[in-house]
């Protein structure tokens, strides 16, 4: 299973045969505005994705998730995966799914969407809901995309539903806004490590981890805190 990153969120990936995109993001760097408040972007997407299957969309409510040209590469898709209420935003292709209901796709692949918390505990009326996503199917590892998710009972949880777990698309970056103090928004890099081991994977896949300035962990904490855990070999390109 390959990935190809295009910075932030945002990653293609095959899976069963069908091509798979997450989080999309394609603006170019600058202020982007999210209430009264702005998210800054610091660097460009590193390309454009061919033609796509499926989007996964963890939320559409930030723009560092969401942003207009990828709008523009999800409307274009089949088939948009999602919470309902960003389907009910958004409208079709999106397909809102609740918290453990999966969906039946083209060459028997299946697709759960599992729990996600941006943030600490008792923060989803500030940030929204969040979902993340199991994929499974005959002959494919099973893969697990966290969306943006902090909290590690979460992850905890998602490993006792789907002991099976093999790969994972982490997204990190220890994202912080005034929003909710000093709290992260999304699992650090000390909570990579841990998710991993709690989900027992084989392979880990860092996503959100640049190109925004309200992450506080860079590409190179990850590295540093797996290289601490003596767990290196997980974080396969």
């Amino acid at each position: 299973m390959t990935f190809r990153a295009f910075g932030g969120p945002t990653a293609e990936f095959t899976f069963g045969g069908l091509v798979f995109l997450t989080d999309p993001t394609f603006d170019e760097p600058g202020d982007y505005p999210i209430g009264d408040r702005k998210l800054t972007k610091t660097a460009p997407p590193t390309g454009r994705p061919g033609p796509v299957d499926v989007v996964l969309l963890s939320h559409d409510q930030h723009p560092d998730n969401l942003d207009r040209r990828g709008r523009e590469v999800a409307a274009a898709a089949p088939l948009v995966l999602s919470t309902p209420a960003a389907a009910a935003r958004l409208g079709r292709p999106v397909r809102g799914l609740s918290p453990w209901e999966t969906v039946q796709l083209d060459h028997g692949v299946r697709v759960t969407a599992v729990p996600a918390q941006h943030g600490p505990d008792g923060s989803e009326h500030l940030v929204g809901p969040v979902t993340g996503f199991v994929l499974e199917a005959d002959g494919e590892p099973t893969l697990y995309v966290s969306g943006d998710n902090a909290s590690l009972r979460v992850v905890e949880e998602i490993a006792a539903r789907f002991p099976d777990i093999d790969v994972t698309v982490l997204f990190g970056g220890a994202a912080r806004t005034p929003l909710v103090g000093d709290a992260n928004l999304t699992l650090s890099a000390a909570d990579m490590v841990e998710a991993s081991r709690l989900l027992g994977v084989s392979r880990v896949v860092p996503a959100h981890v640049d190109s925004w300035a309200h992450f506080t962990e860079t590409p190179e904490d990850v590295r540093a805190a797996f290289d601490k855990a003596g767990l290196t070999a997980l974080l396969q390109p």
